[in-house]
């Protein structure tokens, strides 16, 4: 009995090593395979929490050129993604459309522009809703409301004139590094009172009564009656990136070299090659990131003026557009997927998970784009023929995040100013911010520009813009995160939505590493049923 006792605790006390051991063995194969994840969300946390210590904790102040070296890993983590930004899109694109025949390239377009403009709109409506019922600018003083910077002057003709010049470069070439924008110049007041006067010879200005005879009217009266600023529209280049005018040049290209057949095939390979060279490189960016983030958190918690008194001063403000962005984030576009493609979004999340932290860090969606990329083919599978297709496009066009901004900042600065809107203003918000959210460019605070086309669209003071610029820092990080949130989104989607088109078209990437930068092999089986 004794020794049969004895073999029993033997064996209770290996079972329990056993379990041990599996559970350590579990817990070291999920750290492995979530590795990039865990440093990253701890890279950010950290960023976080040191800035708010070092902020609240000390007296230490920070000049702008002291940040600026702080921020400097940051910077040159945020260089080498933008860096890639251009070899990717081209070569993504022209291979992707290259590899579609005619009738699936036109399916995947049709889908993507559909998923595109149906869920701005219903961020936008969303928006509103939360705006019209929360009403965070009623009852407020301006004043009371600290300003941030200056308005810029925007031309609505102009912008989407600007918008469609872009789509189709003079210089390919140039628009890469150049891009064509219109801007409101003030008219100096000598050059307004030239305009607006005839001088005569007795030194005084002729002016027409109501009787129709004339009139002299010196210089003072002019003077008086003069508006305070006119402005004219100066058109030209710019040092940025025409990002739209790009993509449209390489779907066309690609279309064009897939319709070629034999004659394109040696371009295929080349832009396919180099497309991969371009992927590799963006897996050794991928693994300096959680450096590149914890510097560009830091450097903009201590760049921070008095956030405190940032949020209780639009504190309502800055709570509906939050509460906006999460609906539209955790609710919205997770149905979405479910109906759509009966599976489990949290996994979905879980994969995307590093373009979302880098989103969130860089605040802009075209530089999070090869990290988006990697993601979705790496960690979740889809399709790289849909992918290299539709975030290209969907990080140009596709901006749930901004729209839904646009639409509440337009109808606070309503509310903050008295301003009455009647079912017409609202449905033109509605459709004006849907549009020009097609118009932001995906860099940080691009939705500041086009929310001037809003606020002229229902005759809305420009210049209150002002009033929101303060937290705009804030804010666009995380509109950014639900923009590449909902290309994500879009992707997989469009995958599973297409896959019975694509199984009879070769697969041009297939030259790739199996395995990938993420361990995407340790994820579990993203084909689970919900």
């Amino acid at each position: 009995m004794a020794e049969k006792e004895a073999l029993a605790l033997d064996g209770m006390e290996s079972g329990k090593k056993n379990n041990e051991s599996s559970k350590l063995s579990c817990c070291s194969k999920f750290c492995r395979g979530n590795l990039l994840i865990i440093l990253l969300l701890t890279s950010l946390l950290l960023g976080v929490l040191v800035g708010f210590i070092i902020k609240l904790g000390t007296n230490m102040e920070f000049t702008d050129k002291e940040i600026a070296y702080i921020s400097f890993p940051g910077t040159l983590f945020l260089n080498s993604l933008k860096m890639v930004i251009i070899p990717l899109i081209v070569s993504s694109l022209i291979v992707g459309m290259a590899s579609l025949d005619k009738q699936a390239s036109g399916k995947l377009g049709l889908k993507a522009v559909a998923y595109y403009f149906s869920t701005t709109l219903l961020a936008v409506i969303l928006g509103i809703v939360l705006v019209m019922s929360i009403q965070p600018g009623k009852g407020r003083d301006k004043s009371e409301i600290k300003r941030d910077g200056s308005s810029q002057q925007v031309n609505t003709v102009d912008a989407i004139l600007d918008l469609l010049r872009n789509m189709v470069p003079p210089n390919i070439v140039a628009a890469c590094f150049e891009t064509y924008k219109t801007r409101e110049v003030e008219i100096p007041p000598n050059e307004m009172m030239s305009m607006m006067t005839t001088t005569m010879a007795t030194g005084g200005t002729m002016m027409m009564t109501g009787d129709g005879s004339t009139a002299i009217m010196n210089d003072t009266m002019m003077t008086t009656m003069m508006p305070k600023k006119m402005y004219r529209s100066v058109g030209g280049f710019e040092s940025k990136t025409n990002v739209l005018g790009l993509v449209v040049f390489s779907c066309f290209f690609g279309a064009i070299i897939g319709r070629m057949g034999k004659q394109g095939e040696p371009l295929k390979i080349f832009f396919n090659a180099f497309m991969e060279a371009i992927m590799h490189l963006v897996g050794i960016i991928i693994w300096c990131s959680p450096i590149g983030i914890f510097f560009l958190i830091l450097g903009k918690i201590l760049g921070m003026d008095d956030w405190e008194e940032t949020f209780q001063q639009i504190g309502m403000y800055s709570l509906t557009v939050m509460v906006g962005l999460g609906i539209h984030a955790f609710v919205v576009l997770p149905l979405i997927y479910v109906i759509f493609t009966r599976k489990n979004p949290i996994t979905y999340l879980m994969g995307v998970s590093p373009a979302l932290m880098t989103a969130f860090a860089t605040a802009s969606s075209s530089a999070t784009l090869p990290i988006t990329l990697r993601s979705l083919e790496e960690n979740l599978r889809i399709d790289r023929r849909v992918t290299r297709f539709v975030l290209p496009i969907g990080a140009t066009i596709n901006m749930d995040g901004t729209a839904l901004y646009e639409a509440v900042a337009a109808i606070f600065i309503a509310q903050v100013n008295d301003f009455n809107l009647d079912v017409k203003d609202v449905i033109t918000i509605s459709i004006t911010a849907t549009l020009a959210s097609v118009g932001a460019a995906g860099v940080p605070q691009a939705g500041l520009v086009t929310m001037v086309i809003v606020l002229n669209a229902v005759g809305l003071p420009v210049d209150d813009i002002t009033l929101i610029i303060v937290i705009d820092w804030f804010l666009d990080r995380c509109r950014t995160t639900i923009n590449v949130w909902g290309d994500s989104i879009g992707a997989g989607i469009i995958y599973e939505r297409s896959k019975a088109d694509l199984e009879h078209l070769p697969d041009p990437f297939d030259i790739s590493d199996k395995n990938g930068f993420y361990g995407a092999e340790n994820y579990g089986d993203y084909d689970t049923k919900l």
